[in-house]
Protein backbone atom coordinates (compact mmCIF):
# COMPACT_ATOMS: atom_id res chain seq x y z
CA UNK A 1 0.00 0.00 0.00
CA UNK A 2 1.55 3.27 -1.13
CA UNK A 3 2.28 6.33 0.99
CA UNK A 4 2.05 10.09 0.30
CA UNK A 5 3.66 13.09 1.99
CA UNK A 6 3.56 16.74 0.89
CA UNK A 7 5.11 19.76 2.58
CA UNK A 8 5.09 23.54 2.12
CA UNK A 9 7.71 24.78 4.58
CA UNK A 10 9.99 27.65 5.53
CA UNK A 11 13.16 25.65 4.95
CA UNK A 12 14.44 22.80 2.79
CA UNK A 13 11.79 20.08 2.72
CA UNK A 14 13.78 17.02 1.61
CA UNK A 15 14.62 15.86 5.17
CA UNK A 16 10.98 16.25 6.24
CA UNK A 17 9.77 14.32 3.20
CA UNK A 18 12.13 11.45 3.97
CA UNK A 19 11.05 11.39 7.63
CA UNK A 20 7.38 11.35 6.61
CA UNK A 21 8.04 8.44 4.26
CA UNK A 22 9.88 6.57 7.01
CA UNK A 23 6.75 6.77 9.13
CA UNK A 24 4.82 5.17 6.26
CA UNK A 25 7.19 2.25 5.68
CA UNK A 26 4.86 -0.08 7.60
CA UNK A 27 2.45 0.14 4.63
CA UNK A 28 4.87 -1.80 2.39
CA UNK A 29 6.55 -0.53 -0.80
CA UNK A 30 9.14 -1.37 -3.43
CA UNK A 31 10.40 2.06 -4.55
CA UNK A 32 10.40 5.62 -3.27
CA UNK A 33 10.95 9.17 -4.46
CA UNK A 34 10.54 12.87 -3.81
CA UNK A 35 10.09 15.98 -5.96
CA UNK A 36 10.77 19.59 -5.00
CA UNK A 37 10.89 22.93 -6.79
CA UNK A 38 14.30 24.51 -7.41
CA UNK A 39 14.12 27.93 -9.09
CA UNK A 40 10.63 27.01 -10.24
CA UNK A 41 11.80 23.77 -11.85
CA UNK A 42 10.66 20.31 -10.76
CA UNK A 43 13.60 18.30 -9.38
CA UNK A 44 13.17 14.60 -8.60
CA UNK A 45 15.16 11.96 -6.76
CA UNK A 46 13.88 8.37 -6.97
CA UNK A 47 15.23 4.93 -6.15
CA UNK A 48 14.26 1.27 -6.34
CA UNK A 49 13.96 -0.75 -3.17
CA UNK A 50 14.03 0.51 0.38
CA UNK A 51 13.94 4.10 1.53
CA UNK A 52 17.59 3.91 2.57
CA UNK A 53 18.46 3.77 -1.14
CA UNK A 54 16.66 7.06 -1.72
CA UNK A 55 18.32 8.60 1.33
CA UNK A 56 21.74 7.56 0.03
CA UNK A 57 20.98 9.05 -3.34
CA UNK A 58 20.01 12.32 -1.67
CA UNK A 59 23.32 12.26 0.18
CA UNK A 60 25.08 12.02 -3.19
CA UNK A 61 22.70 14.34 -5.04
CA UNK A 62 21.12 16.78 -2.57
CA UNK A 63 18.02 18.66 -3.61
CA UNK A 64 16.87 22.00 -2.26
CA UNK A 65 13.41 23.55 -2.25
CA UNK A 66 10.87 24.59 0.39
CA UNK A 67 7.95 22.76 -1.22
CA UNK A 68 7.77 19.12 -2.23
CA UNK A 69 5.97 15.80 -2.40
CA UNK A 70 7.15 12.27 -1.63
CA UNK A 71 5.94 8.73 -2.17
CA UNK A 72 6.52 5.09 -1.32
CA UNK A 73 5.17 2.91 -4.13
CA UNK A 74 3.87 -0.64 -4.18
CA UNK A 75 3.93 -1.56 -7.86
CA UNK A 76 0.61 -2.31 -9.54
CA UNK A 77 0.96 -1.05 -13.12
CA UNK A 78 4.57 -1.39 -14.21
CA UNK A 79 7.61 -2.98 -12.61
CA UNK A 80 9.19 -1.55 -9.43
CA UNK A 81 11.87 0.36 -11.36
CA UNK A 82 13.20 3.88 -10.91
CA UNK A 83 11.44 4.92 -14.13
CA UNK A 84 8.09 3.85 -12.69
CA UNK A 85 8.78 5.23 -9.22
CA UNK A 86 6.77 8.25 -8.09
CA UNK A 87 6.64 11.19 -8.32
CA UNK A 88 5.64 10.88 -11.98
CA UNK A 89 6.33 14.19 -13.70
CA UNK A 90 6.30 16.31 -16.82
CA UNK A 91 8.02 19.68 -17.02
CA UNK A 92 4.82 21.25 -15.65
CA UNK A 93 3.52 19.00 -12.88
CA UNK A 94 4.61 16.16 -10.60
CA UNK A 95 2.09 13.70 -9.15
CA UNK A 96 2.11 11.07 -6.41
CA UNK A 97 -0.73 8.58 -6.28
CA UNK A 98 -2.19 5.88 -4.07
CA UNK A 99 -4.79 3.56 -5.58
CA UNK A 100 -5.70 2.64 -9.14
CA UNK A 101 -6.90 4.70 -12.12
CA UNK A 102 -9.22 2.21 -13.76
CA UNK A 103 -9.58 4.05 -17.09
CA UNK A 104 -5.91 4.90 -17.55
CA UNK A 105 -5.57 2.85 -20.74
CA UNK A 106 -8.36 4.81 -22.44
CA UNK A 107 -6.83 8.08 -21.26
CA UNK A 108 -3.41 6.96 -22.45
CA UNK A 109 -4.75 6.21 -25.94
CA UNK A 110 -6.56 9.54 -26.09
CA UNK A 111 -3.54 11.55 -24.95
CA UNK A 112 -1.14 9.63 -27.23
CA UNK A 113 -3.39 10.47 -30.19
CA UNK A 114 -3.05 14.13 -29.21
CA UNK A 115 0.74 13.84 -29.44
CA UNK A 116 1.69 13.31 -25.79
CA UNK A 117 4.52 10.85 -25.14
CA UNK A 118 4.42 8.44 -22.18
CA UNK A 119 7.64 7.43 -20.44
CA UNK A 120 6.41 4.92 -17.82
CA UNK A 121 4.16 1.90 -17.48
CA UNK A 122 2.14 3.47 -14.65
CA UNK A 123 -1.52 4.44 -14.51
CA UNK A 124 -0.38 7.57 -12.66
CA UNK A 125 1.24 8.98 -15.78
CA UNK A 126 -2.20 9.33 -17.38
CA UNK A 127 -3.09 11.71 -14.53
CA UNK A 128 0.14 13.66 -14.91
CA UNK A 129 -0.13 14.07 -18.68
CA UNK A 130 -3.86 14.84 -18.59
CA UNK A 131 -3.20 17.62 -16.07
CA UNK A 132 -0.34 18.88 -18.25
CA UNK A 133 -2.67 18.88 -21.25
CA UNK A 134 -5.12 21.14 -19.43
CA UNK A 135 -2.31 23.41 -18.19
CA UNK A 136 -1.09 23.72 -21.77
CA UNK A 137 -4.58 24.91 -22.70
CA UNK A 138 -4.11 27.85 -20.33
CA UNK A 139 -6.03 26.57 -17.31
CA UNK A 140 -4.85 27.46 -13.81
CA UNK A 141 -3.55 24.58 -11.68
CA UNK A 142 -6.81 24.29 -9.66
CA UNK A 143 -8.93 24.34 -12.82
CA UNK A 144 -6.64 21.83 -14.52
CA UNK A 145 -6.93 19.48 -11.52
CA UNK A 146 -10.72 19.88 -11.38
CA UNK A 147 -10.99 18.90 -15.06
CA UNK A 148 -8.56 16.02 -14.57
CA UNK A 149 -10.46 14.61 -11.59
CA UNK A 150 -13.69 14.69 -13.59
CA UNK A 151 -12.11 12.33 -16.14
CA UNK A 152 -10.77 9.73 -13.69
CA UNK A 153 -12.39 6.43 -12.73
CA UNK A 154 -11.15 4.45 -9.77
CA UNK A 155 -10.15 4.79 -6.13
CA UNK A 156 -7.22 7.06 -5.36
CA UNK A 157 -5.47 9.72 -3.34
CA UNK A 158 -3.42 12.23 -5.32
CA UNK A 159 -1.03 15.07 -4.58
CA UNK A 160 0.09 17.57 -7.23
CA UNK A 161 3.17 19.84 -7.34
CA UNK A 162 3.37 22.47 -10.09
CA UNK A 163 6.41 24.00 -11.77
CA UNK A 164 6.72 27.68 -10.95
CA UNK A 165 4.27 27.45 -8.02
CA UNK A 166 6.34 27.67 -4.84
CA UNK A 167 3.28 28.09 -2.63
CA UNK A 168 0.80 25.54 -3.94
CA UNK A 169 0.01 21.87 -3.44
CA UNK A 170 -3.27 20.23 -4.45
CA UNK A 171 -4.55 17.01 -2.90
CA UNK A 172 -7.54 14.86 -3.81
CA UNK A 173 -9.31 11.92 -2.24
CA UNK A 174 -11.60 9.36 -3.80
CA UNK A 175 -11.73 6.03 -2.02
CA UNK A 176 -8.26 6.36 -0.46
CA UNK A 177 -7.49 8.50 2.62
CA UNK A 178 -5.70 11.85 2.54
CA UNK A 179 -5.14 14.23 5.45
CA UNK A 180 -4.12 17.89 5.64
CA UNK A 181 -1.89 19.13 8.45
CA UNK A 182 -1.82 22.75 9.62
CA UNK A 183 1.38 24.46 10.75
CA UNK A 184 2.54 28.00 11.48
CA UNK A 185 3.07 29.36 7.98
CA UNK A 186 3.50 25.78 6.80
CA UNK A 187 1.09 23.12 5.49
CA UNK A 188 1.27 19.38 5.00
CA UNK A 189 -0.41 16.50 3.16
CA UNK A 190 -0.26 12.86 4.21
CA UNK A 191 -1.90 9.60 3.24
CA UNK A 192 -2.48 9.09 6.93
CA UNK A 193 -2.03 11.20 10.04
CA UNK A 194 1.00 9.17 11.11
CA UNK A 195 3.07 10.69 8.29
CA UNK A 196 2.35 14.13 9.77
CA UNK A 197 3.13 13.27 13.40
CA UNK A 198 6.49 15.10 13.59
CA UNK A 199 5.04 18.16 11.84
CA UNK A 200 1.67 19.07 13.36
CA UNK A 201 -1.11 18.14 15.79
CA UNK A 202 -3.87 19.86 13.77
CA UNK A 203 -5.36 17.59 11.12
CA UNK A 204 -8.25 17.69 8.64
CA UNK A 205 -9.30 14.48 6.95
CA UNK A 206 -10.65 15.01 3.45
CA UNK A 207 -14.03 13.39 2.91
CA UNK A 208 -14.94 11.18 -0.02
CA UNK A 209 -14.64 13.11 -3.29
CA UNK A 210 -12.95 16.14 -1.70
CA UNK A 211 -10.00 17.96 -3.20
CA UNK A 212 -8.00 20.75 -1.59
CA UNK A 213 -5.94 23.74 -2.72
CA UNK A 214 -3.19 24.19 -0.14
CA UNK A 215 -0.83 27.15 0.37
CA UNK A 216 1.44 28.01 3.29
CA UNK A 217 -1.34 30.08 4.86
CA UNK A 218 -4.63 28.70 3.56
CA UNK A 219 -6.54 25.53 2.75
CA UNK A 220 -9.54 25.67 0.42
CA UNK A 221 -11.53 22.43 0.18
CA UNK A 222 -13.98 21.52 -2.56
CA UNK A 223 -16.38 18.59 -2.64
CA UNK A 224 -16.99 16.22 -5.54
CA UNK A 225 -19.28 18.83 -7.14
CA UNK A 226 -16.50 21.47 -6.94
CA UNK A 227 -18.41 23.40 -4.29
CA UNK A 228 -16.27 24.99 -1.58
CA UNK A 229 -16.91 23.32 1.77
CA UNK A 230 -15.69 23.44 5.36
CA UNK A 231 -14.15 20.40 7.04
CA UNK A 232 -13.37 20.14 10.74
CA UNK A 233 -9.84 20.55 12.06
CA UNK A 234 -9.08 17.92 14.70
CA UNK A 235 -6.42 18.20 17.37
CA UNK A 236 -4.74 14.82 17.72
CA UNK A 237 -2.00 13.12 19.68
CA UNK A 238 -0.03 10.18 18.37
CA UNK A 239 0.77 6.82 19.94
CA UNK A 240 2.58 4.25 17.83
CA UNK A 241 0.56 3.82 14.66
CA UNK A 242 -2.52 5.48 16.11
CA UNK A 243 -3.85 9.04 15.87
CA UNK A 244 -6.12 9.87 18.77
CA UNK A 245 -8.44 12.92 18.50
CA UNK A 246 -8.01 15.05 21.59
CA UNK A 247 -11.77 15.52 21.96
CA UNK A 248 -12.23 11.75 22.12
CA UNK A 249 -9.55 11.42 24.77
CA UNK A 250 -11.13 14.15 26.88
CA UNK A 251 -14.70 12.89 26.56
CA UNK A 252 -14.47 9.11 26.54
CA UNK A 253 -13.09 6.17 28.48
CA UNK A 254 -9.32 6.11 29.08
CA UNK A 255 -8.67 3.29 26.63
CA UNK A 256 -10.74 4.59 23.70
CA UNK A 257 -8.75 5.25 20.53
CA UNK A 258 -9.18 5.70 16.81
CA UNK A 259 -6.83 4.10 14.33
CA UNK A 260 -5.22 6.59 11.97
CA UNK A 261 -6.63 6.49 8.45
CA UNK A 262 -4.56 4.64 5.91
Amino acid sequence: MCGIIGIIAKETVAPGLIEGLRRLEYRGYDSAGIATLVDGRIERRRAEGKLVNLARRLDREPVQGVIGIGHTRWATHGLPTETNAHPIATDRVAVVHNGIIENFQALRRELTALGHVFQTETDTEAVTILTTHFLDQGLSPPDAVAKTLARLDGAFALAFLFAGEHDLLIGARRGSPLAIGYGDGEMFLGSDALALAPLTRRITYLEEGDWAVVTAQTVTIFDAENIEVERAIQRVIFSGRFALPLSLIQNSAPHACVRSQG
